[in-house]
């Protein structure tokens, strides 16, 4: 464990993108063994992140594009990370995803299998309904930092953020089995709305469906 001594919250750049990479996959991950991204990547952990960090760099921007995090320093090392962003304007990541692979020399055939596996998670992704929420997505912590309050302090951050843009509400999805995390974002407000099962999904998945919380911002 890293004992912080300076922390800073700060908007990510070009220069954060293997971490936003990092993040994104250990998100998708949550507490199990392979996640979205894994789906969409194929191959080792090392291809996943290559795919990661190319979707987090593409000229479509999206909720997992790197202008769309903050990321919490500690000591200068990033340490954890944290996106936001509204479903109107960076919701739809299929743009993106379909530059990163032409950017990695995908195939037509792996490219369909790919979203194959990942696309399950359609039956399961939380509505957000007519209240344009301030949508919060992608958070993870090095293993080293956890326990110390960064993704609080990261929530904090995002929230403020969604409220400058005019956001009333903010969103955050959890899977339906990892109570840890859901118990973390209820002591941050969030209060659970509805929740989302699909078999197909946890075939693929592992789990069983996303649970959806919401607080006011």
């Amino acid at each position: 464990m890293v004992t912080q001594t300076d922390v800073k919250i700060v908007p990510a750049t070009r220069e954060h993108a293997p971490f936003v990479a990092w993040v994104m996959m250990a998100a998708g991950r949550s507490h199990l063994p392979v996640g979205s991204y894994d789906f969409m990547a194929g191959g080792d952990e090392a291809n996943v992140l290559r795919y990661c960090e190319a979707l987090a760099t593409t000229k479509a921007i999206h909720f997992g594009h790197y202008s769309t995090f903050l990321v919490a320093e500690v000591n200068g090392i990033p340490a954890a990370g944290m996106c936001g962003y509204v479903e109107d304007t960076h919701g739809n990541i299929t743009a993106g995803l379909l530059e990163a692979y032409e950017m990695l020399n995908y195939t037509e055939a792996d490219i369909a299998a790919n979203l194959g596996r990942a696309g399950t998670i359609v039956h399961v992704m939380p509505d957000h309904g007519e209240v344009h929420p301030w949508i919060v997505e992608h958070v993870a912590t090095k293993p080293e930092f956890r326990r110390q309050g960064l993704v609080g302090r990261l929530i904090a951050a995002q929230l403020d953020r969604g409220r400058e843009l005019g956001a009333t509400t903010a969103d955050i999805g959890v899977y339906i089995d990892n109570t840890p995390a859901q118990r973390a974002y209820e002591k941050a407000g969030f209060a659970l709305i509805g929740e989302k099962r699909h078999p197909d999904f946890e075939a693929a998945y592992g789990t069983p469906g996303i649970r959806a919380l919401r607080r006011p911002i």
